[in-house]
């Protein structure tokens, strides 16, 4: 059962040759947009890469970036098919070339589907990966002379900066580590020797924050010291006092922050989607239009278009088969190559 027959006169196929000309350099515009999307993604990503704990979220702009130069190449040649259209002479070059171009076309807007949903699909996988990656930047805070980890005080510092946040949950976090470095304490102190002593694992603990904590939006001047103690400052209640470090935990903000981002690539690669298969849909009308024109002396003559030549079903397993065949051919051959190198066995 043919699907969505349309008759087409002469002047119908021409002017939907033109027009999918300039669909189709429309969609190639969208594609380097995908591409250019997915290396926004990716800048983004590694920017943050010292508080990430695993690499799999890089999937998302890697699919957008393959589908993307794909993008170029396929509609690149659907623009050159819409030119030989407007030739009948000059289409049948194509005919072998449009089945699997239609295949490969189909593959990789499948996957541009895919790096949409994954794109609007991947706030857990996000989340686990900053919990951790914040946890052990947090934990190297102090390691400022430790080879690899010169630099996790300034990237957590500025990352507390830029998106006004503090710890990875909240600023309690820093509470649970020693993040100031035993190069900066005074071990003569009894203070410091106190709180050393009353730490199993003998590390400096104190209901503090890093200065990259402090709210400057705050009127009061910055406490970061002793948050939980009432008689270290003056007309201070750590229960009800409105504090004037940030409260929003970071994980939470780059959360937010990149899940916003990608929303917003998501929505704009969905736009791209839907032109990618207008031109893939608008030239298979083409294609049949124009293969009933093949061979004609008139070739001005009304032809008809189709988008498939049998059901949904039947097209699907016309594909699929020679695959199933494949496979099975394959593991035929493994058999057989297992059987005739196999040990006879002795008898009696």
């Amino acid at each position: 059962m043919v699907v969505m027959k349309m008759k087409f006169p002469f002047e119908k196929r021409v002017k939907l040759a033109q027009g999918l000309w300039l669909l189709s350099w429309s969609a190639t515009v969208a594609g380097a947009m995908t591409f250019t999307l997915g290396c926004l993604l990716k800048t983004e990503l590694r920017r943050r890469s010292e508080v990430m704990e695993n690499g799999d979220i890089h999937v998302v702009p890697n699919t957008l970036m393959i589908v993307g130069l794909a993008s170029l190449g396929i509609n690149y040649f659907a623009s050159k098919i819409c030119q030989d259209a407007l030739e009948a002479g000059r289409f049948p070059r194509w005919k072998n070339f449009l089945k699997p171009y239609f295949a490969i076309s189909c593959f990789f807007t499948v996957l541009m589907l895919l790096a949409v949903i994954m794109s609007y699909a991947m706030k857990g996988s996000l989340e686990s990966s900053l919990k951790g990656g914040l946890k052990n930047g947090i934990r190297f805070y102090k390691d400022t002379d430790t080879p690899g980890r010169c630099f996790q005080k300034q990237n957590i510092d500025r990352l507390q900066l830029e998106f006004q946040c503090c710890g990875n949950s909240d600023y309690r976090d820093w509470f649970e580590v020693q993040w100031i470095s035993n190069r900066y304490l005074d071990f003569s102190s009894k203070e410091v020797k106190d709180r050393i002593k009353s730490n199993v694992d003998g590390r400096y603990l104190v209901d503090g924050v890093p200065f990259s904590c402090c709210n400057p939006s705050s009127p009061r001047p910055c406490i970061q010291y002793q948050l939980t103690n009432d008689s270290a400052h003056y007309n201070y209640e750590y229960q009800t006092e409105e504090l004037n470090i940030y409260l929003r935990g970071c994980r939470e903000a780059l959360v937010n922050y990149y899940m916003g981002l990608m929303n917003t690539i998501g929505a704009g690669v969905l736009s791209v989607l839907v032109l990618q298969a207008s031109v893939l849909v608008s030239l298979r009308f083409l294609q049949t239009a124009m293969e009933a024109v093949a061979g004609k002396e008139n070739t001005e003559i009304e032809t008809e278009g189709y988008l498939l030549e049998k059901s949904v079903k039947d097209t699907f397993m016309e594909f699929i088969n020679p695959v199933l065949k494949f496979f099975m051919l394959t593991n035929q051959v493994e058999e057989g190559t297992t059987a005739a190198g196999g040990t006879p066995t002795a008898t009696a």
